[in-house]
């Protein structure tokens, strides 16, 4: 009989995709740095009590700041204190906080976090937080129902001033772009990540400057490339620019290194005429 070959199959190797490089903690230092130059100065005030921050944080969802600034001021001049509020009927809250919208989820849900801090601590001061390692804050709040890692953040930040990250679609746009974080890092998993990266004196400078800039040039549609002011450090760049726009930059850049001998410059912003 005539001798059959067997082919032998070898087996299938897995290459393990390295992660994307992110920023050096000098890197992100640099670009809260511009960026604060660029918004700031920044005034780091309480804006409200912890507890009347956390009510605030819940209005503001799904609304502007001009509706959920309203429905604040309007709730607070229906019952005068929280602990009326939470003891008040949820149609009457409804009621109160209509101008911010979604008034049937947050009435509810707002009555729920009060009761349950009563619950918790008998009373609705929470300024006992700031005496507690961050971690453990976080976590206090955490067990609130509804408030989950950004609510967390803004009260411990805007209220008590403590270094907690509040990561919001803007942060974490202008985060992602930037290469800070990587491109696969939901919002929820970047605040510990970013809370490692970013010293604590410049967690808020991070959050505010990071926020304007998202507001303002790193939008999420048609952001505005050519006038960022971290342009030079960012490598997205070049994916949201124009043709007109990226051979402008080209142009810059080899009169750049013409003018310096072949050494490139730092990214510097440009000057805008009023």
């Amino acid at each position: 009989m005539p001798r059959v070959e067997r082919t032998r199959t070898m087996p299938k190797t897995t290459v393990k995709k390295r992660a994307p490089k992110t920023k050096s903690k000098a890197d992100i230092a640099k670009t809260i740095e511009m960026m604060t130059e660029q918004y700031g100065p920044f005034s780091q005030e309480p804006r409200l009590p912890p507890t009347d921050e956390m009510v605030f944080t819940i209005l503001s969802q799904h609304t502007s700041d001009t509706n959920s600034s309203r429905a604040y001021r309007r709730l607070m001049e229906r019952f005068v204190t929280l602990n009326e509020v939470a003891t008040a009927d949820i149609a009457e809250i409804e009621k109160a906080i209509a101008p911010g919208g979604l008034a049937k989820i947050k009435a509810p849900r707002i009555k729920e976090v009060l009761n349950r801090i009563l619950e918790l601590n008998g009373s609705l001061d929470l300024s006992f937080l700031r005496e507690m390692p961050l971690n453990d804050a976080k976590a206090w709040l955490r067990q609130l129902p509804g408030i989950g890692p950004k609510s967390a953040g803004i009260v411990l930040s805007f209220s008590l001033g403590m270094p907690a990250m509040a990561i919001d679609t803007h942060i974490h746009r202008v985060s992602q772009r930037l290469g800070v974080i990587g491109p696969k890092v939901s919002a929820d998993k970047a605040h510990d990540i970013l809370e490692e990266k970013v010293e604590p004196e410049e967690v808020f400078n991070f959050h505010v400057s990071y926020i304007n800039h998202g507001r303002q040039v790193c939008r999420a549609q048609r952001p505005l490339c050519p006038e960022c002011v971290v342009g030079g450090l960012c490598p997205s760049r070049k994916k949201f620019m124009s043709k007109k726009d990226l051979g402008a930059l080209a142009s810059q850049e080899r009169q750049t290194i013409a003018g310096t001998g072949g050494a490139p410059m730092p990214h510097a912003p440009q000057s805008q005429t009023p």
